[in-house]
């Protein structure tokens, strides 16, 4: 028998297919051998991945067909005695495998030199809830799951257009993990998008073991040191809906309940859904803030350490700012070790049971606020400003571009306390040229419509405006 293709004999068939699953030893693996029309015929399939009362109908259907009626061949079969509506015909053994793996019911009938292959899988699941991290006052509540075909369901109920492209493919040796790319075939752009076919095409990994971040990495693996994020998550489908809409190409890969938007600039980073679910007066106001608190973030604690090195720049009126207590250690050092707390905190908060965030939160506020500046570890001005920061920092949905600032925030306080006014200044220069020489995964600007200047879409970016139908 041809190891590729599968040939007419039943036997043969199996014992193939049985040793290349090893079904004795893996037990969700399973197989039964029934009659369908006087001929020996075999099923395969994973036990959790079929729904059972649907396949007690079909073994029912298969069972009551009498040997006069039998198909000549599984084309034939398909079209006229498969009570079903997703059913395909594979010979390669490759192909077979694969989708058997992926939790598709297998029928192998003997003197047919094709399987039935009928789609009757169901993941594991949990609802589409409105995501944690992405959330919204206003809007849909319904976020993307880990099932990838949910995901698309929810797009596709947003976007009812011939237009609208779901393509899939597979990455990973081991894993064959399924990745969706979503496109309006009149909007994107084809050079880019064939690039991204090609890279995904190329990769040579054996599996997607973090699903979205281990494709992130293969398709941009330039200047890994930037730390500005190439591409912008989301986990909800109305905001992919839209970045689809204006000819964005968003990824879903299976396993994760987020979506991957390409090409990616600053300005589609800072962007969320609230701003479109206000009227354009507050989604402007909106904006243009987590501009400016983004801002802030950056420059407030390098600008206190610099004042702090040279008072008499304090500007007048704001003299209350300088610290008046001793300093028992040194503003940068208080600073970094902060900066550093704060991750400590955010992750013991992530590992923390629900019942008890609440009472290690009211410990943590008191032990780490007020009797860490009472013992004289730290200044009540640090703690304050740098407590700023770290609220400040969750104004911007995406933790990339938190974590991007939050380095040259760190870069800059070293500076800025080693050079002093000539530090800060190269500080923000070379945060400056991290954006500016950041290009997104098509290779175009990143801070595009500054570079190359747009005024039109400049203003589209910083100002929520109206949309097009509901203007006179």
């Amino acid at each position: 028998m041809d190891s590729n293709k599968m040939g007419t004999s039943l036997s043969e068939n199996m014992g193939y297919l049985n040793g290349k699953l090893s079904v004795d030893t893996n037990f969700d693996i399973v197989y039964r051998v029934i009659k369908i029309g006087g001929r020996d015929a075999c099923m395969y399939f994973i036990d959790g991945f079929c729904k059972d009362e649907l396949m007690q109908k079909m073994l029912q259907y298969f069972l009551d067909i009498k040997e006069e009626e039998m198909p000549k061949d599984a084309h034939e079969m398909s079209k006229t005695s498969l009570p079903y509506v997703e059913v395909d015909l594979q010979d390669t053994w490759e192909k077979i495998i694969y989708f058997l793996m992926s939790g598709v019911f297998v029928l192998m009938v003997d003197g047919y030199d094709q399987c039935l292959l009928i789609d009757s899988r169901t993941y594991p699941s949990r609802g589409v809830e409105e995501p944690e991290k992405d959330k919204v006052l206003r809007g849909s509540k319904d976020g993307f799951v880990e099932t990838i075909v949910f995901n698309t369901a929810l797009i596709r109920r947003r976007i009812r257009s011939t237009e609208l492209r779901m393509e899939m493919m597979q990455a990973g040796k081991s894993s064959k993990t399924d990745i969706v790319l979503c496109y309006m075939d009149s909007r994107v752009d084809h050079e880019f998008l064939n690039k991204v076919k090609e890279r995904i095409e190329q990769i040579k990994v054996d599996a997607l073991t973090m699903n979205q971040e281990s494709l992130a990495e293969c398709l941009y693996k330039k200047k890994w040191y930037n730390p500005f994020p190439k591409f912008k998550f989301t986990e909800r489908p109305d905001t992919a809906a839209a970045q689809i809409l204006e000819g964005d190409i968003v990824i879903l890969v299976d396993n994760s309940p987020s979506a991957m938007i390409t090409p990616t600039s600053i300005f589609d980073v800072v962007e969320e859904a609230d701003d479109y679910y206000f009227p354009p007066i507050t989604g402007t106001y909106l904006r243009l803030s987590r501009f400016l608190i983004c801002i802030l973030t950056y420059l407030l604690t390098p600008t206190f350490l610099l004042l702090m090195q040279n008072p008499a720049w304090i500007p007048g009126g704001f003299e209350f700012i300088a610290i008046e207590g001793d300093v028992n250690i040194p503003l940068i050092w208080q600073f970094l070790i902060l900066e550093l707390a704060l991750d400590g905190l955010r992750l013991a908060a992530v590992n923390t049971p629900n019942m008890l965030s609440t009472p290690l939160s009211v410990m943590a506020a008191l032990v780490l606020g007020e009797f860490s500046v009472n013992s004289g570890w730290f200044n009540s001005e640090v703690m304050l400003y740098m407590a700023f920061v770290a609220i400040a920092n969750y104004t911007q949905a995406s933790y990339e571009l938190s974590y991007a600032i939050k380095f040259m925030r760190i870069i800059n306080l070293i500076l800025t306390a080693i050079f002093g006014i000539w530090g800060y200044i190269g500080a923000i220069v070379i945060m400056v040229i991290a954006i500016v020489t950041n290009k997104t995964v098509s290779g175009k600007s990143y801070i595009y419509p500054l570079l190359p200047f747009n005024m039109k879409q400049l203003s589209k970016r910083l100002l929520r405006k109206r949309l097009p139908e509901a203007r006179e």
